[in-house]
């Protein structure tokens, strides 16, 4: 698979695909036949001929649901159609499958009466303001109904870009879009709302995606395979990087997550820097683990005074006082590689900017939502846009930002952002997001530039849970993982 096979777009840049499909030759008639001939397949291959109704709005949308009736009617299904709006409204491509229809034109509510389908084609991606009046009462009844649904590209209501319910949505068994998938689709709480979902192919040629210039993109291994810091034949564990994990007093076992899942994903060495009240803890526990003790305030930089140690994770469990500080500083001012999580972010919760100004060289910032309103402050009117605010934050912060959930977004101060749509909800649980950190901060280790080890971390994490399966806990997600690189080495012979 290609890089840009995975590409999200957002409803801007979707149009802006069509135009450059249609500029290049594809007429606007023959994308909306196939768009909603695809939706009228999808139905047939689910389910066997019942009464279906078809609702559709005033726009492209709705041009796509009167294509889809037409097929549906010629293949011998009960069709009834409603449209928002006067047929006399529509214009162009719309305007165009509407005058091919021959069936009766209802208002849009009324072909719910002795439906057992309905196809949701009121509202596309690009809706800019919350559903109301009549759209919103006939939604609310398809809810109400508990109707199956098709949504035409997104359920009418959701923002393709964000993900975010403007008012209000169906939950949709199946939802058929075009070309590429949006953000929309990934992003909660849109991901949960979409069902099924399917890419038609309705013959947009991928060389438009030139013109789009796509930033956003589904996280897999396309992104990142090709970089993958497999072992080589002559390397060494020097050469594979020395991780330098800090531990806490209290909560230990954060931290031999961590260096545990560095250790698995291929670090050729990991230390923990440990309280010396805690080393017999950490040192009976770890056997494939230098563990040092910090008994002086100056220990945890003397240890990275060593130019081997080329990596660090700071947070896990590691308490968030001054002394949290001055070690996150130590790290940053010596411009390793670094990870900071947990602790480590809510330590900067009264002084971002001096985190910020900190950051010089390689970083990813791994923080839940919790601890990103900590650090970044509450989002203005709330938290709807995952991606807006991934990508606001790692601007500020320069550096990557992995804002976690079931809908993880990772994003670049370039601009760049991946969205990680295979954490299966047995993640989770307690250790989970040490684990996470871990596999980064190994994958950094062994000279990963921070995005792509970042996406590649957070994609092998969901790939080990999924694998693994329900009665998951952190550790598993470490003895899970070799068969996940498995198959993975396989794809690259």
């Amino acid at each position: 698979m290609r890089a840009d096979d995975d590409a999200l777009l957002t409803p801007e840049e979707m149009a802006v695909a069509d135009r450059a499909a249609i500029a290049g030759g594809v007429p606007g008639v023959e994308l909306m036949e196939a768009a909603g001939r695809a939706v009228a397949e999808a139905v047939q291959r689910r389910w066997s001929p019942r009464p279906i109704a078809v609702l559709c709005g005033p726009g492209n949308n709705g041009g796509d649901g009167f294509v889809a009736a037409r097929h549906l009617a010629r293949a011998g299904w009960p069709v009834r159609l409603g449209l928002l709006g006067e047929r006399e409204r529509l214009r162009g491509d719309a305007a165009h499958h509407a005058a091919l229809w021959r069936g009766a034109i209802e208002p849009l509510g009324a072909p719910l009466e002795g439906a057992a389908i309905v196809i949701d084609a009121i509202f596309g991606s690009g809706l800019a303001r919350a559903v109301e009046g009549e759209a919103r009462e006939v939604i609310d009844a398809v809810i109400a109904r508990r109707l199956a649904s098709v949504a035409v590209d997104v359920p009418s209501g959701l923002d393709g870009g964000s993900g975010a319910i403007l008012g209000i949505a169906a939950p949709a068994a199946i939802t058929v879009t075009f070309f590429r998938k949006k953000p929309g689709h990934l992003l909660l709480p849109g991901r949960a709302l979409c069902g099924s979902l399917m890419v038609a192919d309705i013959g947009i040629p991928a060389s438009v995606l030139a013109e789009v210039e796509p930033r956003t993109h589904e996280n897999g291994p396309a992104q990142w395979l090709a970089a993958y810091p497999w072992p080589r034949l002559d390397d060494h564990k020097y050469r594979r990087g020395h991780l330098l994990v800090l531990g806490g007093a209290i909560m230990t076992g954060a931290a031999r997550l961590a260096a545990r899942a560095a250790g698995r994903i291929g670090a050729g060495l990991v230390t923990v820097a440990a309280p010396s009240t805690a080393w017999p803890v950490y040192a009976a526990a770890l056997t494939s683990v230098i563990v040092r003790p910090l008994a002086a305030p100056g220990d945890f930089a003397a240890l990275l005074a060593d130019p081997r140690r080329n990596a660090v994770i700071i947070g896990p469990g590691a308490g968030s006082d001054e002394a949290m500080r001055e070690h996150v500083l130590a790290a940053l001012g010596a411009r390793r590689a670094t990870v900071l999580d947990a602790d480590a972010l809510t330590a900067f919760a009264e002084c971002p900017e001096t985190l910020f100004a900190a950051i010089a060289g390689p970083a990813v910032l791994t923080p839940h939502e919790g601890e990103f309103a900590r650090l970044f402050g509450a989002a203005p009117g709330g938290p709807s846009d995952k991606l807006a605010r991934a990508h606001a934050a790692a601007a500020r912060a320069r550096a990557v930002v992995l804002l976690k959930g079931a809908d993880t977004v990772i994003a670049a101060p370039d601009g760049r952002a991946i969205v990680n749509a295979n954490a299966p909800p047995a993640l989770a649980t307690a250790g989970s997001g040490d684990v996470l950190s871990g596999m980064i901060g190994g994958l950094l280790a062994q000279g990963l530039d921070p995005f792509r080890a970042a996406a590649a971390g957070a994609w092998l994490h969901g790939e080990a849970a999924r694998g693994f399966g329900p009665g998951l806990v952190a550790e598993d997600l470490i003895d899970a993982l070799p068969a996940v690189l498995r198959r993975l080495k396989a794809e690259t012979v």
